[in-house]
C-alpha cells in the first residue's frame, strides 16, 4: 500500500489509543451541493452498524452558495448532544477550509480536496488529500451529474479510513435512492472510487474508528418535525391553517403528505381534512382558531416572528376560550435573527402571549418521541382546557435526526372536554357559557350546529359575564379572570409532569428543559468523573409547573437552570413561581450563540460557578 500521499509522519496508532465509537465528523461543504445524500447515508450507515449516532445540520439561510457543516456524532456511550471539538474534518469548501481547519484540536484528522493544500496550515495534524475532480471523472462523463455526485465519493474514503460495513453503506445507499435506481447506480459508483483510491493511497494514521454494535436494535431515525407530524395525524387533527417558516416549514410538509395517504375518503377519493397555506401568519392563527369554535381538531406550526403575528388571534383565544394546537419551532431571535440557528428564546414570551394577563399551557418536548406524543397530549389540552396550547420544539429537535423508539401507536380515546350535546342540554335548566359548575375553572361549551334552542350563545373578545353577555362591569371581569386563573391552577395536575431522570446525592441540583437534555445527561457523567459531582437533574417538560419542581429544589443547596437563550427565561419563570427562600438556591447556565448546546460548556460554567460560591 502506498504511503506517500500521507502527510503527517508517524505509524497508526495503537488499537489501545483508538478512539472506537466515540468521536464526531464533521463535513464543511457547500450549501446546495448536495452534500445532504452523502451526509445521510454516512450517517444511516453508522447506526445500521448498531452504533448510537446523531447528526447536526448546521446550515445557511439562503438558498444556494454558502458554507454548511454537517456533524455525525457516533457515541458508544448514547452521547447524542452536540460534541464542541471535532475529530475528524472533511473539507470540501475552499471558502472556509482554512479557518476549519485552525479551529481544530492537534491530532484531529483531515479529508480535503487535494487542490486546497491544507497540509501546509498544520504540522499536528493527520492529512488525507484525495483529487475529487479527478475521481469523478471516472464516474460519469456529464459535468451535471459529476457535480451531484461528488460528495458521495468522501462516503468511499471514509469507509476505508473509519472502517464502515460496505454492506451497511450500499444498504444506505440503496435506502437513501429507493426512488431513483439510476441515480442508486451512479453514486455507489461514486462510492467505490472514492473506496479504491483510498485503499491504494491513504495509510490510515489517525484515531478514530468504527467497530459493530448491537445497541440500536428496534430503534429508528427520524426528525423531530416529522415525529410531531404523526403525532398531530393521530390526534386527529382535520384542519390545518399555516404560512412557511424556517424552521417549522417541514412540520406541515410532513403532515400535509401524511393526510394525503391517510385522510382520503375510500369511497369517492376527497379529502377530509383541509389545509390552507394562509397570507400570513395571524391569518393562519385565525384558521386554526375559527375551526376549533366549529368543533374541529386544528393546529399550525410555526417560529418567533410568526408566533409574534399571532398574538392578538392568541389572545382572543385565551379569553374566548377557544382550542388551538400551537407548534413553535423555535430559532434565534429577535426579529429575523439567525433564521437556521437554534435556541429556546420563546418561552418568556411564549407562556403570556398576549396583551393583559394571559397564561398559556406550554408543553417542551426533549426528544423525537416527546414531538410525537406532546403533539398527540396538546389537542387533548386543548379541548380539555378550551384555548391554545403551544408545543415548544426548536431548530435542533426538529429538524435534525435522532435515534428513537418506534412511535406508539395510541390506544387511548380521544379526549373532547366539557361538551354539551343537546341531550345534556334537555336535562339542564340553564346553560351558561362561561360558569365555572365544577370548580376547575373549565366552563362547559357547545358546538355550532347543536340542535336545541339553549346551545347559542355569543363569543366575544370584548368583556363578558358567565352567561357570554357583554358586560363592562368590574365585578364580571373579576370573576372571569380569576376563573380563567383557576382553570391554569388545574392544569397543573394535568399537563406532562416533569421527570427526575437522575436522583442526586450531592448539594447540586440540575434542572434542564427541551433539547438541552441531552447535554445535560452528559454534563452528569463530567461532574461526575471531573469533579466527583453527583448531581441530581430535574427535566422539565411543561407549563404551568407542578410541586414536584419545589421538592426538587428544597432537596438542593444550588440548583443550575441550564437553557439555550440569553436571558435566563425558564429560570426568571422558576423564580416567579417558587417561595423566595427556594428561588434564591437557583443559577442559571445559558447558551445562546446558536449551536446546539454541547456539554463541556455547561460543565466548564457549573464548575467556575461552584468555585466562586
Amino acid at each position: 500500500m502506498a504511503t506517500a500521499d500521507v502527510e503527517l509522519e508517524g505509524a497508526l496508532a495503537p488499537s489501545s489509543d483508538r478512539l472506537v465509537n466515540d468521536f464526531s465528523i464533521q463535513v464543511a461543504t457547500v450549501n446546495g451541493s448536495g452534500s445532504q445524500s452523502s451526509n445521510l447515508v454516512l450517517l444511516r450507515t453508522i447506526f445500521l452498524m448498531g452504533i448510537p449516532v446523531c447528526g447536526k445540520n448546521l446550515f445557511p439561510s439562503n438558498i444556494a452558495g454558502l458554507p454548511t457543516w454537517y456533524t455525525i456524532r457516533a457515541s458508544k456511550h448514547h452521547h447524542l448532544a452536540r460534541k464542541k471539538e471535532v475529530d475528524f474534518l472533511v473539507a470540501m469548501n475552499p471558502e472556509t477550509a482554512r479557518e476549519d481547519v485552525m479551529a481544530l484540536a492537534p491530532g484531529a484528522a483531515v479529508v480535503y480536496d487535494e487542490p486546497l493544500n491544507l497540509k501546509v496550515l498544520r504540522s499536528d495534524l493527520i492529512f488525507y488529500p484525495v483529487p475529487f475532480d479527478k475521481l469523478v471523472a471516472q464516474v460519469s462523463v456529464e459535468a451535471k451529474l459529476r457535480k451531484l455526485v461528488r460528495n458521495m465519493i468522501y462516503d468511499g474514503v471514509l469507509a476505508h479510513l473509519l472502517n464502515l460495513d460496505l454492506a451497511r453503506l450500499e444498504q444506505a445507499l440503496r435506502k437513501h435512492f429507493r426512488k431513483k435506481p439510476k441515480a442508486a447506480e451512479l453514486n455507489w459508483k461514486a462510492v467505490q472510487a472514492g473506496l479504491a483510491f483510498a485503499r491504494e493511497h491513504l495509510a490510515k494514521r489517525d484515531r478514530c474508528w468504527l467497530e459493530p454494535m448491537r445497541e440500536n436494535e428496534g430503534k429508528i431515525i427520524i426528525e423531530g418535525n416529522a415525529a410531531a407530524a404523526l403525532g398531530c395525524l393521530f390526534a386527529g387533527v382535520t384542519v390545518v391553517g399555516w404560512y412557511p417558516i424556517t424552521p417549522s416549514s417541514s412540520l406541515c410538509e410532513f403532515l400535509i403528505d401524511y393526510l394525503r395517504r391517510y385522510r382520503l375518503d375510500p369511497a369517492t377519493g376527497q379529502a377530509t381534512f383541509a389545509a390552507v397555506q394562509a397570507e400570513d401568519e395571524l391569518a393562519a392563527a385565525g384558521l386554526v382558531l375559527g375551526a376549533g369554535w366549529m368543533g374541529a381538531r386544528a393546529m399550525t406550526s410555526t417560529s418567533g416572528p410568526g408566533i409574534s403575528l399571532m398574538a392578538e388571534f392568541i389572545g382572543l383565544g385565551y379569553y374566548a376560550e377557544i382550542p388551538g394546537v400551537f407548534l413553535d419551532i423555535q430559532r434565534v431571535g429577535p426579529s429575523t435573527g439567525l433564521p437556521t440557528r437554534t435556541s429556546q428564546g420563546d418561552l418568556g414570551f411564549v407562556a403570556t402571549l398576549g396583551h393583559g394577563d394571559t397564561q398559556h399551557l406550554v408543553l417542551l418536548p426533549g426528544t423525537a418521541e416527546e414531538c410525537y406524543t406532546m403533539a398527540l397530549a396538546a389537542f387533548d389540552l386543548a379541548e380539555e382546557f378550551q384555548t391554545p396550547v403551544f408545543v415548544l420544539s426548536d431548530l435542533d429537535l426538529a429538524m435534525n435526526h435522532w435515534m428513537a423508539e418506534p412511535l406508539p401507536y395510541p390506544e387511548a380515546p380521544l379526549r373532547r372536554g366539557k361538551v354539551l350535546g343537546a341531550a345534556d342540554l334537555e336535562r339542564l335548566a340553564e346553560f351558561a357559557r362561561y360558569r365555572d359548575v365544577d370548580g376547575d375553572g373549565i366552563p362547559y361549551r357547545t358546538l355550532p350546529g347543536t340542535d336545541h334552542p339553549r346551545a347559542a350563545y355569543f363569543t366575544r373578545g370584548s368583556g363578558h359575564n358567565d352567561r357570554a353577555l357583554y358586560s363592562e362591569r368590574p365585578g364580571d371581569y373579576v370573576a372571569n379572570m380569576e376563573r380563567l386563573r383557576r382553570k391554569y391552577e388545574t392544569a397543573r395536575g394535568r399537563v406532562p409532569a416533569p421527570v427526575r431522570e437522575r436522583e442526586g446525592h450531592g448539594e447540586i441540583g440540575l434542572i434542564a428543559y427541551g433539547s438541552t437534555h441531552w447535554a445535560v445527561l452528559e454534563t452528569l457523567e463530567q461532574l461526575r468523573a471531573e469533579q466527583g459531582i453527583e448531581a441530581g437533574y430535574l427535566r422539565l417538560r411543561a407549563l404551568p409547573l407542578t410541586a414536584a419542581v419545589a421538592d426538587f429544589v428544597a432537596a438542593h443547596q444550588r440548583v443550575y437552570v441550564i437553557e439555550q437563550n440569553r436571558d435566563g427565561q425558564m429560570y426568571d419563570r422558576l423564580r416567579l413561581d417558587l417561595a423566595p427562600a427556594l428561588a434564591a438556591r437557583l443559577r442559571s447556565v445559558r447558551h445562546f450563540n446558536g449551536l446546539p448546546i454541547d456539554a463541556r460548556s455547561v460543565s466548564d460554567e457549573i464548575e467556575r460557578q461552584e468555585i466562586q460560591a
